[in-house]
């Protein structure tokens, strides 16, 4: 978890009073280990929920069994916080943390926040791509290839990223490469213009003994129109496959 993290999701925003302090709840209820940090320091304390008084506005952590990190809790202005309900990342930042007692034993108090990010699953589950009728995805290839646009096949899409089917081997597939200006067309949705980064490769032998190189990338300064693009498509990627699922059933 990174300091600019949840600078990075307001899409992902809960602002509802009421469902803060039903997650609150199950993430307690369920005893699930919270990562708090102090903004701009590498120390992390470990902690869960005791209670949610959500009349309060308060919710009681257990503390650290380190005095000095509860001391440096207690002093910060900002403390990250991140756990998983369900699967479903959880993040959120407390202010106001201080030393109390809950049922006789040393406990920490905080504010419940009046936000917090619920990154659901299929921020990060890929979706596979139609094969009948393949997304291309349009890369600037180098003067020494010619130059001008090569289009790609998607694998598969996420809101990180997508997997470039590269047939013909031309891509240049290191790690770190970044490929700028780059044109998705997704059906029904429009361009979506991004820098993609190759996170990883692998070569696949087809049915018809043909070799083919499936990239990884991520996308990188994707704006939020983009973003939501993207998001739009899987959601209509996913309807599709449960109406199909359905039509089994």
């Amino acid at each position: 978890m990174h300091d600019a993290e949840l600078d990075n999701w307001h899409d992902y925003e809960v602002h509802s009073a009421r469902e803060i302090v039903a997650l609150l709840r199950q993430i307690g209820e369920k005893k699930q280990l919270i990562r708090m940090k102090i903004k701009g320091e590498a120390d992390v304390c470990v902690t869960s929920i005791l209670d949610v008084d959500g009349d309060e506005g308060v919710f009681i952590l257990d503390r650290s069994i380190n005095r000095e990190q509860n001391e440096r809790i207690v002093q910060a202005k900002s403390v990250l916080c991140e756990t998983y309900l369900d699967k479903i990342r959880i993040l959120f930042s407390v202010s106001g943390v201080q030393e109390t007692e809950y049922r006789g034993a040393g406990a920490l108090a905080a504010d419940i926040p009046a936000s917090l990010i619920r990154l659901q699953r299929r921020e990060f589950y890929r979706m596979p791509t139609p094969v009948t009728n393949p997304v291309p995805a349009l890369v600037p290839m180098p003067l020494d290839l010619g130059g001008g646009n090569a289009s790609f096949p998607l694998a598969d899409i996420s809101c990180g990223g997508v997997a470039l089917l590269d047939n013909k081997m031309m891509l240049n597939s290191t790690i770190g490469q970044t490929f700028t200006n780059c044109r998705i067309e997704l059906p029904e949705i429009g361009t979506v213009t991004t820098s993609l980064q190759v996170r990883n490769a692998l070569d696949v032998t087809m049915l018809n003994n043909k070799t083919s190189r499936r990239i990884g990338c991520m996308f990188v300064d994707i704006s939020r129109a983009n973003m939501a693009a993207v998001q739009r498509y899987i959601t209509k990627l996913e309807r599709e496959r449960n109406a199909r699922l359905a039509g089994l059933s």
